[in-house]
Parts: C-alpha cells; sequence; structure tokens
C-alpha cells in the first residue's frame, strides 16, 4: 500500500464521522459497514452486541445483514453455505476440489477448465490466518477499527468517490472482474492486497444480499477515507458534487463549464 494514500492511522479512525461526513458528501442510500478478522471465535464474540446466525448463510447475507438491517453479526466457517464462501475470506482453504471448480462447472461457465480458471483467478485472503469474521455498521465504532471498510453507491456517487480518492497522490486505479462470486473482486482482494478494490456485484450478492440493480461497490481500508472526504469537499468547493445536475444535452457548453474552469 503507498504511504501517499493514507492520512491517518487506522487506531484513531472515527466511524461515525466518517460515515457522517459521507452521508453530507454523496447521500449513501445503503449504511456504510465495516469487516474485521479473527484469529479466534472467542475474540470475535467479545465485540458488543455481536449477533450469531441460527441459520446457514451466505457471506453475501452475512454482509447484507451490516449493511441492509443495520445489525453487527459474526460468523465462522460452520456459519455459511459452503466453501466458495468461506474461502474468499480466508476461512476456508483453497484445496483441490475447490479449485476445480466443479460445482460451477455448466452453471456458470461452459466448460470444466473455464470453472477452473475462474477459481484461480479469484482474489481471496490466505486461509490459515482466522477463523472469524464479522461484520457491522461503521457509524457503531464496535470493530475499533475494521479492517476493511464496505462502501455501497450508484455509479455518479461511486466516481465522485474515486476523483475524492484521486484529488492528492494520484495513481491510475485498475481493477479486474471475476464475473459471478465478485466478492472476490472487492472484499476479498481489499483483504488480501490492502489496496482500495472496486467490484460491480454478482448475482448471488444482488440476489441474497440485498444489493441493489444500480450498485457498485468498493472495498478499502479505513485510512483511505479521510483522505477521499477532503478530496470530496475540495470537489464540492469546486461545483462538482452530488447530486450531479444535468446540464443538458444541446446546451452551449461554454457557460457550464465555466462555473468549474477558469481561462
Amino acid at each position: 500500500m503507498s504511504d501517499e494514500m493514507i492520512t491517518t492511522d487506522q487506531s484513531v479512525f472515527d466511524g461515525p464521522q466518517v460515515v457522517a461526513d459521507l452521508n453530507r458528501l454523496l447521500r449513501l442510500r445503503t449504511t456504510p459497514i465495516g469487516m474485521k478478522m479473527f484469529k479466534t471465535r472467542q475474540e470475535m464474540e467479545t465485540v458488543p452486541k455481536i449477533r450469531r446466525p441460527g441459520v446457514i448463510h451466505t457471506t453475501d447475507q452475512i454482509v447484507g445483514q451490516a449493511s441492509r438491517n443495520g445489525w453487527t453479526v459474526g460468523i465462522t466457517m460452520e456459519d455459511l453455505v459452503g466453501a466458495q464462501c468461506g474461502t474468499v475470506v480466508g476461512l476456508y482453504p483453497r484445496d483441490e476440489e475447490w479449485l476445480s471448480g466443479k460445482r460451477m462447472a455448466g452453471v456458470w461457465y461452459g466448460t470444466a477448465e473455464d470453472a477452473a480458471a475462474h477459481q484461480d483467478a479469484m482474489d481471496l485472503l490466505e486461509y490459515g490466518q482466522y477463523e472469524a469474521m464479522a461484520v457491522s455498521p461503521l457509524a457503531s465504532g464496535r470493530l475499533d477499527p475494521p479492517d476493511i471498510c464496505l462502501i455501497y453507491a450508484t455509479p455518479a456517487q461511486m466516481i465522485l468517490f474515486i476523483n475524492g480518492l484521486q484529488w492528492t497522490g494520484y495513481k491510475k486505479l485498475e481493477w479486474g472482474c471475476v464475473g459471478e462470486s465478485a466478492c472476490a473482486d472487492s472484499w476479498g482482494r481489499a483483504l488480501k492486497t490492502g489496496e482500495p478494490s472496486l467490484s460491480i456485484p454478482c448475482f448471488a450478492e444482488r440476489r441474497y444480499g440485498g444489493v441493489m440493480e444500480d450498485e457498485l461497490l468498493i472495498a478499502l481500508p479505513p485510512s483511505f477515507l479521510p483522505k477521499i472526504i477532503v478530496g470530496l469537499d475540495a470537489l464540492s468547493g469546486n461545483g462538482l458534487r452530488y447530486p450531479i445536475p444535468q446540464y443538458g444535452i444541446n446546451n452551449d457548453v461554454r457557460a457550464g463549464m465555466g462555473v468549474s474552469y477558469s481561462g
């Protein structure tokens, strides 16, 4: 992770203020949440007001319970429906059966070779480091701090969020898309690399996790967020703010551009 991209120590992360600023600047519809990995189940269960699932879920559902219901939820591998969910967050090994992708062949991919190639392409947290995971609304402060934050936004909100990230310490951002199992593109990649990771949420995230059809997801360590808010405030001061007002496709563009650009 580039030092230029970090503006604050995660130990002093102010979740409630960050959420207030994001809502002020972007009017988010969905609760920003944090995700944290724990070495032991017992450590996870000490999180204040933690809920434990009573039935089997996908990881998408657990994330949705935090972002849609506002719950603080903790899981171990026993709470998840299968290996595909657990492997992304490092709770299940990339064993031979998982790597084969045989359960996805003929469902999501036309051949066994395509399914195996998909499995190999996924960004995953390394197995064996952690036994449990928890998610919680950022404003609750219960994960203190989370390993990563998950922000759902419309494409218009998301591009301004990224513009805020690029306000200082600019670098081109590049991401991939594995297709189904897109949680590997967001929280899997962010946990693995410590870098901001954008995804187009997949069918399962929308069917089981409550993700709306017009939402994108970005996952990133909390240390990036204060920098992004500074950038968003600067952009807003230049008239580049959300909601983005429609100027009109037939109007003379010079008057509109003159608001933000001089000379």
